[in-house]
């Protein structure tokens, strides 16, 4: 038993299909096992080679704006300007944002649609590198199927060669 010398054999007699009816996951894998050549890698290595600044400052934004320490800390941040307004600088009459807190309001909007359209681009991005993440694991489970497959057949022809002694 030879193995295959092209992708194209190992396309017929792995996937019973010919080399045109590949899919491009199907064809890198066939590729990949003809060079004898290993497929995996860390894809969140290769997703974060390709970050521009912007990327990775969008997953940094998110990663704090959704955290329990920033909830806290703004909570903490939102009452400390209250009563500083209200009731420290309120009672000596320098209160720079009175009750109903009207630049506070605009601070907050303004960081709203600030931080909405950045966690949205993480978000994204988090989109993209699962579904690159989802489509590498299809290959390297499809090669792991595919060499299991070959070994099978090796096996098999051991058998029937040491039976036939």
């Amino acid at each position: 038993m030879t193995s295959p010398r092209t992708v194209d054999d190992l396309a017929i007699e792995l996937l019973g299909k010919t080399s045109e009816a590949l899919s491009p996951s199907e064809r890198r894998v066939l590729e990949r096992i003809h060079k004898r050549e290993t497929i995996s890698q860390d894809m969140g290595v290769v997703h974060e080679e390709d970050a521009t600044f912007g990327e990775r400052l969008s997953d940094h934004v998110a990663a704090v704006g959704g955290s329990w320490g920033f909830i806290i800390a703004f909570g903490v941040v939102l009452f400390g300007w209250m009563i500083l307004n209200s009731q420290i600088l309120g009672q000596v009459g320098f209160s720079f944002d009175p009750y109903p807190f009207i630049f506070l309001n605009l601070m907050l909007s303004t960081l709203a649609a600030i931080q909405a359209p950045i966690i949205m681009m993480s978000q994204n991005r988090q989109a993209a590198k699962d579904r690159a993440a989802a489509s590498h694991d299809y290959e390297v489970n499809l090669r792991a199927e595919l060499e299991i497959l070959r070994l099978h057949d090796k096996v098999n022809h051991i058998i029937e060669k040491l039976g036939a002694k």
